[in-house]
């Protein structure tokens, strides 16, 4: 065996089913070994949708996702991809190439120091130099990946490694890193803290981050706020910890939040963060939401308690455990009243809009889509304009929402959705995006095509880097630079040389019966919406 073989064994072992990468001469040891194993490789046409497919892959599966490069701008153009799973939390194993072990350091082709660079977006990161270490580092590797707060490791090795021979392979069986212990299980003092305060409070609001998704933690935390009669908001990335029809649910927080959910923010007396960062976008004056409350800011990672707001009772430790834990602990608490007056701010701040006739109505048409969608259906929001009005109008039921929230990165949606539609083939997969973002990643149709990964694009089309011009027309007047789409390619084209289907919509008296075909089949499709060049979110 030699060291590429050890690493596809090593994935074996770890049930691994997929990789997505882009192969060159420095990672070629690995796809040849690759081949005379059971794991399945995905061509995609661009490295850092390698990246992002395999986030969208381990978002739906709860798995560690996978990608392979090779070495210089391969592993370079794969940062994009690693920054925004790092962003978010998704847990990755990045493999790339590296030029031969003696050359490093020389400036040969297609030399780069991946590991350096990637610092910053990397839990760990490992530059392999011994190939009898394959084992325990891959093992190691998917260890910190999917452990604490979870995010992506990133694996170097030198094409002379991946050629070497290794003399004995044991793969360990269970792993201890000294220097990494994370906490699971909150301490019961700090619990009991909780569900004391609980029991006093009048106003008590619960903010679920993406955390609560990412530790499988839904199904508690709905239980807790049904059980005590708590109302949950949400951060972007927490978006589906609730039901979005589910009474208690009261939607997104935030610069684009829903207005009555950041009143309820405001006016709790006692708030309760659930693996969030308490960053700008959900939280951007940190002061409020400590001042004449008890907050409570549970996670993972005790790097983030305190680290934006200081909390009134700090709970380190695995979301799902804690919830557990405190759904054993019996009080009497009643909130029906708090619960009215949130009920009459939502139905008295609810969004106005007075959309142009002429053109389809994103938001209602995000709400269409989503009503009509498979129970439980994927929608992976891209960014820009068409992800604020898919958090604001998107109907979650059973099934995934998902986006880039702490990165913002153009372009994921499409593969995101393609690595959720491969980790999870019977459950419908739709992308959503601007017709800037679509640019972007436009080219992975020819991975859906040449691997059956079939996914469906919706592209919110309207001749503007939509986001942009919107902040462009509020602080600078209306004196637009660089935003203007024109020169983009004809959609129903390039659905013509990708071999595949495609509708196009113009109002909103097509919408029903373009949903309804673009939904119809499990197959890979584009529809293009024509929005108004000048709406707003």
């Amino acid at each position: 065996m030699n060291g590429a073989q050890a690493m596809v064994k090593c994935l074996e072992n770890e049930g691994v089913e997929m990789i997505f990468g882009y192969p060159g001469v420095a990672i070629c040891p690995f796809y040849d070994a690759v081949l005379d194993s059971s794991v399945r490789s995905i061509l995609i046409r661009t490295e850092q949708n390698a990246a992002h497919a395999a986030s969208g892959m381990a978002r739906v599966t709860g798995k560690v996702g996978v990608c392979a490069v090779t070495s210089g701008p391969g592993a370079t153009n794969l940062i994009t991809g690693i920054a925004t799973a790092y962003a978010d939390s998704i847990p990755l194993v990045c493999i790339t190439g590296q030029v031969n072990s003696e050359l490093i350091g020389s400036d040969v082709f297609q030399e780069a120091d991946i590991t350096g660079a990637a610092e910053s977006f990397v839990k760990y990161s490992y530059l392999v130099k011994n190939p009898e270490d394959i084992p325990q580092i891959f093992k190691e590797a998917f260890y910190i990946a999917n452990t604490g707060r979870k995010g992506p490791v990133l694996i170097d090795v030198p094409i002379d490694v991946q050629n070497a021979a290794v003399k004995k392979f044991k793969y360990p069986e269970n792993i201890s890193i000294r220097s990494y212990k994370p906490t699971v299980k909150g301490h019961s003092v700090q619990i009991k803290k909780v569900m004391a305060e609980l029991e006093k409070a009048k106003r008590p609001v619960i903010c679920a981050g993406g955390g609560v998704l990412l530790s499988d933690a839904q199904h508690q935390l709905r239980e807790f706020a049904r059980k005590y009669q708590v109302p949950v908001v949400s951060t972007m990335m927490g978006i589906g910890a609730m039901q979005t029809k589910d009474p208690l649910c009261y939607g997104m927080v935030g610069n684009n939040g829903a207005t009555y959910a950041n009143r309820a923010m405001n006016e709790a007396d006692m708030l309760i963060m659930v693996g969030a960062r308490v960053a700008d976008r959900a939280v951007n004056q940190p002061e409020i939401i400590t001042r004449n409350k008890i907050l409570v800011h549970m996670d993972v990672d005790p790097a983030e308690i305190g680290k934006n707001a200081g909390p009134t009772i700090p709970l380190v430790g695995d979301a799902k455990s804690i919830f557990e834990e405190m759904l054993n602990i019996d009080i009497s608490c009643n909130h029906q009243e708090w619960i009215d007056t949130l009920n009459g701010y939502r139905e008295s701040m609810k969004l106005k809009r007075n959309p142009d006739p002429a053109f389809v109505d994103p938001a209602e048409f995000i709400k269409k889509l989503s009503e009509k969608m498979a129970d439980t259906g994927i929608y992976v929001a891209d960014v820009g304009q068409n992800q604020i009005w898919s958090c604001k109008n998107h109907i979650v039921k059973n099934g995934t929402f998902m986006t880039s929230g702490g990165m913002g990165t153009m372009g994921y949606s499409i593969p995101a959705a393609m690595g959720a539609k491969a980790g999870a083939p019977d459950r419908q997969s739709v992308a959503v995006c601007g017709d800037g973002s679509f640019q972007m990643s436009m080219m992975e149709f020819a991975t859906m095509c040449q691997h059956d990964l079939r996914t469906k694009v919706v592209v919110m089309s309207n001749q503007y880097l939509g986001m942009v011009r919107q902040y462009q027309y509020k602080t600078y007047n209306g004196r637009y630079s660089v935003v203007d789409l024109s020169g983009s390619p004809d959609l129903s084209k390039i659905a013509e040389a990708y071999g595949i289907p495609f509708i196009r919509v113009t109002n909103m008296e097509q919408a029903d019966e373009a949903i309804d075909r673009f939904l119809e089949k499990d197959e890979t499709i584009l529809m293009e919406c024509v929005i108004d060049p000048m709406d707003l979110v």
